[in-house]
């Protein structure tokens, strides 16, 4: 009887450390990012924006969709491109609806050469930007 117990328990460890494991290696959504590192080039953007400057409003947007795109891979969401990781990451924001829109400006800056954005426009977006980037674990 002993002998049986023995062997139950080491079967319980073995197979607890092999959960334990697998949790560990396939735990990348889990992952902790280096929030002074993402304050700081969220505080570049932020700073970057001049109210007199057209194309400061699209940097910004720019870079800040950049940024949260990178957070998203370093957290491990999957996806081989934004808009996927974007997908696998949709639990993860208070505003899903808002984080979608202020990555379709970024879009239409990159693929429409005549498109405008007011100041305003861009302050709301990035708004939305720093909110996905807080929800994210990045700032």
């Amino acid at each position: 009887m002993d002998f049986k117990l023995i062997i139950l328990f080491a079967v319980v460890l073995i197979l607890a450390g092999v959960l334990f494991a697998f949790i560990t290696l396939k735990g990348g959504k889990r992952k902790y990012l280096n929030t002074d590192k993402y304050r700081s080039q969220w505080l570049t953007i932020e700073h970057g924006l001049d109210k007199t400057n057209e194309a400061s409003f699209q940097l910004a947007i720019l870079n800040a969709d950049k940024l949260l795109d990178k957070a998203l891979r370093e957290r491990g969401f999957e996806g081989n491109t934004m808009g996927e990781r974007m997908k696998s990451a949709k639990g993860e924001w208070t505003k899903i609806d808002q984080v979608w829109a202020a990555h379709k400006i970024r879009n239409r800056i990159a693929h429409e050469p005549e498109f405008k954005l007011s100041y305003n426009s861009t302050r709301r977006a990035l708004a939305v930007f720093k909110q996905a980037l807080k929800d994210t674990g990045a700032i």
